[in-house]
């Protein structure tokens, strides 16, 4: 029977509690919404004491379904001041699901604000323990500590961002090999986690496994999954993903016109080529040593995607280069030096922060003058001032929007203040809608339109064209609002949506694990559920339709190469929400 660990920080005691049933079959971003929509005051401070910190699996998260190790973290957003959950792929969500664990709660506020507690999770129930020694490291030496201390565990935390209350700060999670390289990066919720004492958690291993209802049904699903994931060109052995990783995009978003450059200036790096995907695996080849590609993020993927980057000796650098951080330090800087980009990745990991808001902020305060576009050596610098924790630091540290303000820029690529991702509004206008319109704030995964739009899985969606991009926002908005609550990786979805068998068999888990009966129908009814539910808790906490606007200057500035604006007006993105 699923349970759940409640952590009440104001009074340190922990305790295992039976879900009530209307929390049944839940799991994900569906339990995460619902949890904040019913016990969390929307107008409460994201950094008080009435916020609550919520980390759920998905439905078949810890089964051996293939790239299947997903959780969600969720709460009230210290970036957004709106509903957040954010995902991320690690070994530490299956292990909590194999633990019988349907949901971790933080909840209250410590005392002693200078206090940092580890919370210990086994299958009997926590305990929370004091742990002034880890207060300030970094999350590479904590998580090295950690697992010298307590063993076979598996890992999630904040680093000194989360500690110093920073809106960039995500939530840490070990990946196979115990790197500090996994985590919910948008959104803030490490400074959330921070605001709590909380450190850490450590979660052993090897639990009892996750129930299921008809394992039969389970595994004639996992096989149509897997087949489906083997035979697509985005997912297969030897694929996109799989050699080149995700920074494969690079180069297709700049022949699109859709890379962002020079925060948000063109769409279009003239030396995107240095740092494109298979640049990388080509200098990963070259440099030998430590380095790899095709690695994954959490046991049973079968996808692989991430990477180890080796420094020109064959040591390992940092994992992963991605393609959100290689363009965020990268591309949108105007650097192109992969070693500079992998630093900042290092940084950002062992500080605790989302690579997105901090490249997105770093374009921001080039633009106000802290540095010029390209000058890699002080973009290092200004994310090193984030760790120092000066009066520079936190202001960097609280995000794009912040910094904006305090820099006099005028140029700020957010919505509902969250840094944009990797793609450019007004050459993929899909996108676009779902930045402007997702409860999340600027989230590309919260509705990927590019696989039609760019990569043409799933038919073809013209990026230019801004007709029907509402309609296949919101499709797509749905659908992954269920994928976020299966415990699925998103990348299965390039599967799913050009094989039939394939899209069955993920519901046949689904349904093999919950003993449910949904259909393809389900999915996009659950997805707007929850969408609904995202909804009104941000009306509740004062977000209204005129956070749901794209920043000015693209409404105004034609974009090259295609010399377009965003010309989707905002009374067709208030239709969205009707439904």
């Amino acid at each position: 029977m699923k349970k759940w660990l409640r952590v009440d920080m104001s009074a340190l005691e922990v305790r295992q509690e039976q879900p009530a049933e209307k929390y049944a079959g839940k799991g994900g971003r569906w339990l995460t919404s619902q949890f904040i929509n019913e016990e969390v005051d929307p107008g409460c401070h994201p950094l008080g004491e009435n916020n609550k910190l919520i980390f759920a699996p998905g439905f078949v998260t810890g089964t051996s379904a293939p790239s299947s190790g997903r959780i969600s973290a969720g709460g009230k957003s210290p970036l957004t001041g709106g509903i957040k959950e954010s995902n991320a792929g690690t070994p530490f969500a299956q292990s909590l699901a194999r633990l019988g664990y349907q949901a971790l709660i933080l909840e209250g506020l410590p005392a002693d604000k200078e206090q940092r507690y580890v919370l210990r999770v086994n299958s009997e129930g926590g305990e929370l323990i004091s742990a002034p020694e880890l207060k300030g490291l970094g999350m590479y030496d904590t998580i090295t500590r950690l697992r010298e201390q307590y063993g076979d565990v598996d890992i999630c935390g904040t680093g000194p961002a989360g500690e110093m209350k920073m809106a960039m700060a995500g939530i840490c999670y070990n990946d196979p090999e115990y790197r500090a390289s996994r985590y919910s990066g948008r959104g803030g919720l490490g400074a959330t986690m921070g605001s709590k004492g909380v450190k850490a958690i450590v979660i052993e291993r090897d639990g009892p496994g996750v129930e299921m209802a008809d394992s039969d049904l389970f595994k004639i699903g996992q096989r149509k999954l897997a087949e489906a994931l083997r035979n697509h060109d985005v997912t297969k052995p030897g694929g996109a993903l799989n050699s080149f990783g995700t920074a494969v995009l690079i180069n297709i978003l700049n022949q699109a016109g859709g890379l962002p450059f020079r925060n948000f200036r063109s769409g279009v790096f003239d030396e995107a080529e240095a740092i494109a995907g298979e640049t990388i695996a080509d200098e990963v080849k070259k440099r030998g040593g430590e380095g790899m590609m095709g690695h994954s993020c959490s046991p049973g993927c079968v996808i692989r995607c991430s990477n180890v980057w080796p420094r020109k000796d064959g040591t390992e650098h940092v994992s992963c280069i991605e393609y959100e951080s290689d363009w965020s330090l990268g591309a949108n800087l105007d650097i192109d030096d992969l070693d500079a980009i992998a630093e900042m990745i290092y940084i950002c990991n062992d500080l605790g922060l989302d690579t997105i808001e901090a490249g997105v902020t770093l374009g921001v305060a080039m633009e106000g003058g802290l540095a010029e576009f390209g000058d890699s050596e002080k973009a290092i610098d200004l994310l090193r001032e984030v760790g120092r924790g000066t009066p520079l630091g936190r202001i960097i540290g609280n995000g794009a929007g912040l910094t904006g303000k305090a820099l006099g820029v005028t140029r700020v690529p957010v919505v509902k203040n969250q840094g944009m991702p990797a793609y450019e509004p007004r050459s993929v206008k899909g996108i676009g809608v779902t930045y402007i319109t997702s409860t999340m704030g600027a989230d590309h995964t919260a509705g990927y339109t590019i696989a039609p739009e760019i990569l043409s899985v799933g038919g073809e969606s013209d990026p230019l064209d801004p007709q029907g991009k509402v309609e296949l926002s919101r499709d797509f908005q749905a659908t992954t609002a269920f994928v976020d609550s299966s415990g699925y990786c998103l990348f299965i979805t390039f599967a799913l949506l050009d094989s039939e068998s394939g899209f069955e068999g993920m519901l046949e888990t689904v349904n093999g694990v919950l003993g449910t009966s949904y259909t393809g129908d389900d999915v996009l009814d659950i997805g707007k559920k929850i969408l609904k539910m995202e909804r009104k808790f941000n009306e509740a906490a004062g977000l209204t339709r005129a956070d749901d606007r794209i920043p000015e200057f693209m409404r105004r500035e034609k974009l090259p190469p295609h010399d377009r604006v965003f010309e989707i007006t905002d009374d067709e993105l208030d239709q969205l929400w009707d439904f």
